[in-house]
């Protein structure tokens, strides 16, 4: 008959507080898009691999596949400031791996808005109405 184990003795995962949306919004709100990728219209996304310490800090990001100009670099950056929630077992130094997707994509500024234009309706003729529709961009 095996010995039951007490749940301190298991490793648990590190968990971002608030979940996976709190961290998509700090993501969001951190990351900055790099002016070279910008200017050249790259987008797509940076896998990282990082080490979270028993603390719950990031000590290491390792770029798997990534963008290129700028966008690795960034997406190490902002990984670094994350802290996580852990469980540290009572003994032993652990350090926890994770693999994060960070997505690149760029934000289109704009309104869009349809007019569409009066019909007079004459008694002899019924015209159909046209819709024009704009995009502004800033």
């Amino acid at each position: 008959m095996k010995k039951e184990r007490k749940p301190e003795s298991f490793i648990h995962k590190p968990e971002y507080p608030g979940g996976s949306k709190a961290l998509s919004a700090f993501l969001n709100a951190n990351l900055k898009y790099p002016k070279e990728a910008l200017e050249n219209q790259i987008e797509g996304v940076v896998r990282l691999r990082i080490d979270i310490d028993r603390n719950g800090k990031v000590i290491k990001a390792v770029v798997i596949q990534g963008l290129g100009y700028g966008c690795d670099e960034e997406a190490q950056r902002v990984v670094k400031l994350l802290k996580f929630n852990t469980k540290p077992p009572k003994s032993g130094h652990v350090i926890y791996h994770k693999d994060l997707n960070i997505p690149f994509k760029i934000q289109q500024n704009g309104m869009t808005y349809s007019v569409k234009p009066k019909v007079e309706k004459d008694k002899t003729k019924i015209t159909k109405p046209n819709t024009y529709t704009y995009t502004i961009n800033y």
